[in-house]
C-alpha cells in the first residue's frame, strides 16, 4: 500500500486530503509545519509521495522540496493557492513531479497521484470492485444501478457515495464527519444536517423492497451496515 505526507498547515483541508485518500485506498500521515514534514519524512522512510504547500510555517514548503531533493527522490506535487506560472515554473525546477493549484478538485488530486506513483513505479493500490454486494443489495459501479431483491433503485448522486462507501466497507463504522467529509468532500459541521436528510432519504428507498433494515445508526458514533 502506497503511504502519502499530506503537508498542509490548514488542519480542515489536511483532514480533508487524509479522509479522501484514505477512503481510496491509501495511507496517509499528516504535518501542518515544515519541520514536522522532514521529521515525519525522516522517520518513515516507506513514504512513497509527498503532497506539499507552498505556504508553511516554521519552514516553507520550498525549503522542505529543497531538503527532500539533497536526499530523496520521492515524488512531491504541491499545492498551493499560488497560481503563477513563475511560481510552478521554479517549483518544477527545484524537483517537484506535478502542481495543483487551490481550491482543488478531490478527484483530480487522486488522478494527478496516480499518474505521479506510475511514473515513479509505486504499486497502486488494488482496484477497485465493479460490482458490489451485501445481502440482497447489488451496486454496479460500472453501470450506477443500483438493485435490492430484483428491484432498480433509484438514488441521487450523495444517496449513490454514500451507498458505495458504506458497501465498500462493511465492517467500518463510519463517523458522521468522516461519511460526510468522504462524500461531499467538504468540512463537516455538527450543525449540518445534510447528511441526516440524504441518509433518512436513503433508508426509506431501501425499505420500499426490503423487510430488514440496511444501515443501522450506532447512538453518538455514526453509521454502518446492519449484519
Amino acid at each position: 500500500m502506497a503511504k502519502i505526507l499530506v503537508v498542509e498547515d490548514d488542519r480542515e483541508i489536511n483532514q480533508l486530503l487524509c479522509t479522501y485518500l484514505k477512503s481510496r485506498s491509501y495511507e496517509t500521515v499528516s504535518a501542518q509545519n515544515g519541520l514536522e514534514a522532514l521529521n515525519l519524512f525522516h522517520c518513515s522512510p516507506d513514504i512513497s509521495l509527498v503532497l506539499l504547500d507552498i505556504m508553511l510555517p516554521l519552514k516553507s514548503g520550498d525549503s522542505v522540496l529543497q531538503k527532500l531533493r539533497e536526499q530523496s527522490n520521492v515524488p512531491v506535487i504541491i499545492i498551493s493557492a499560488k497560481g503563477m506560472v513563475q511560481t510552478k515554473i521554479d517549483v518544477m525546477r527545484m524537483g517537484a513531479d506535478d502542481y495543483i493549484t487551490k481550491p482543488f478538485d478531490l478527484d483530480e488530486v487522486l488522478v494527478r497521484i496516480e499518474a505521479v506513483l506510475r511514473r515513479s513505479g509505486v504499486q497502486q493500490p488494488p482496484a477497485l470492485k465493479e460490482t458490489l454486494v451485501f445481502k440482497d443489495l447489488v451496486l454496479n459501479t460500472v453501470s450506477g444501478e443500483v438493485t435490492l431483491n430484483g428491484h432498480e433503485i433509484t438514488l441521487t448522486g450523495k444517496e449513490y457515495r454514500i451507498l458505495e462507501l458504506l458497501l465498500r466497507n462493511p465492517d467500518k463504522l463510519f463517523s458522521k464527519a468522516n461519511l460526510f467529509e468522504s462524500v461531499w468532500n467538504e468540512p463537516y459541521f455538527n450543525t449540518d444536517t445534510s447528511l441526516k436528510v440524504h441518509m433518512s432519504n436513503l433508508r426509506s428507498k431501501l425499505k420500499q423492497f426490503a423487510e430488514e433494515e440496511y444501515i443501522e445508526t450506532v447512538y453518538g458514533m455514526g453509521y454502518r451496515l446492519k449484519k
